[in-house]
């Protein structure tokens, strides 16, 4: 499996916590454009989350503040992920 493919679970994985945890379930379109492209910071990455839910400016609610705090956890796990030698396993 290339580094693609297992962004793209990663992305999947962190789209599906946010579907159960906080009721974010997008689309199959705009979870597939977020799995193929997904943004690289954590807040681009949640205002694309509230974007593809079709909802507005969120960015002083605590909703959003729930969502960003479950994207930056994932993100910080591919950060680990990535910094990691080839061929090392994740621990």
């Amino acid at each position: 499996m290339d580094q693609r493919d297992d962004r793209e679970s990663d992305v999947q994985g962190l789209l599906d916590e946010l579907c159960i945890e906080l009721g974010f379930c997008l689309p199959p379109a705009e979870n597939r454009r977020l799995r193929e492209s997904p943004p690289l910071e954590v807040d681009s990455f949640t205002d694309a989350v509230f974007e593809a839910e079709g909802m507005g400016d969120m960015r002083h609610t605590d909703l959003r503040r729930q969502v960003r705090a479950v994207v930056d956890q994932h993100m910080r796990r591919w950060a680990k992920t990535d910094e990691q030698p080839a061929g090392e396993q994740a621990r």
